[in-house]
């Protein structure tokens, strides 16, 4: 009958198709669709510019068919000071370079892998590479050289000549990216003078005569001495002041410790003072014209044993 032939007709005409929109799946079926157009027209599948198709739009529905359609996207890819947008759909990073017209050089640098694959909104930054090299001169430090004198007490040093810095020529490799330096270093280096070395002579006598008497000490030290007389207070370690006393800076000379002080005679660290730092001390005279007298001296101190 006519009805059987027609129902037959319109059975034939339904073919079964799968649609591929950026990898998802949509399976659907084409009601009298002739073209693969035709059966993204009547599924509302709009397309955009650069989007790609397969098969291509005219071509003619199988008895089967599989449609893929894959979205074009916007990607930035930024250079020398500029940014550079393409539409494209999946491409490599290196293609998406060459897309924006960049030319990647042989010493520049993109932070993105070049064999990935783009992403929507991507932003992509080829850095470029620069260097140069450049002279630059630069002190070589002398080395301290240590020797024994059995002639100078313990303690003290005596300059047997003086350290004199050399100089050196560098190379100086220079990393640009982008025109800022990230990176610098020596690549070659030439002494052009050499260093004098500084040589110090080490005292090593632990034991000096003294008005006859052979007198044994720790060490030796040149200091600063000034005087005092009295002012009514004890010493810091609860003495009354008297000749033979002194006031010491504790953290080079402990209080207590036994002394010969050259030009002024044996003595101990007993007493302290505002003013008394490092290598000074204040030696404690009967009046206040012996301590004029005395004024302010550098003198040689023993450390006794």
């Amino acid at each position: 009958s006519i009805g059987l032939l027609l129902g037959s007709q319109f059975f034939a005409l339904q073919k079964p198709v799968t649609i591929y929109v950026d990898g998802k799946k949509i399976e659907t079926r084409a009601y009298f669709a002739r073209t693969v157009a035709d059966v993204l027209e009547k599924n509302q599948i709009s397309l955009r510019e650069k989007d790609v198709v397969e098969p291509a739009l005219t071509s003619v529905l199988e008895k089967e068919t599989s449609i893929k359609v894959t979205r074009a996207f916007k990607v930035k890819v930024i250079a020398d000071g500029q940014t550079r947008e393409i539409i494209s759909t999946p491409v490599t990073v290196k293609e998406a370079i060459e897309l924006a017209g960049i030319k990647i050089g042989k010493e520049d640098v993109v932070k993105t892998v070049l064999t990935d694959k783009t992403k929507p909104n991507q932003e992509i930054e080829v850095i470029r590479v620069t260097t140069e090299e450049i002279k630059v001169e630069e002190p070589v430090e002398f080395r301290l050289e240590r020797t024994i004198d059995n002639t100078l007490e313990k303690g003290l040093t005596r300059t047997i000549q003086a350290g004199k810095n050399g100089l050196a020529l560098n190379t100086v490799k220079i990393v640009y990216h982008n025109g800022q330096e990230v990176k610098r270093e020596v690549v070659d280096s030439k002494i052009v003078t050499e260093p004098v070395n500084r040589v110090v002579a080490m005292g090593s006598i632990t034991n000096v005569s003294r008005s006859g008497t052979t007198m044994n000490f720790r060490e030796a030290r040149y200091m600063s001495a000034s005087a005092y007389t009295y002012t009514g207070n004890r010493t810091a370690t609860g003495k009354q002041p008297a000749v033979g006393l002194i006031a010491v800076d504790p953290s080079v000379i402990p209080l207590g410790t036994r002394l010969y002080v050259e030009g002024y005679g044996y003595a101990q660290a007993a007493d302290t003072g505002g003013s008394i730092k490092g290598d000074r001390i204040d030696l404690f005279m009967e009046d206040r014209s012996q301590c004029l007298s005395w004024g302010r001296r550098t003198v040689k101190v023993y450390i006794l044993d």
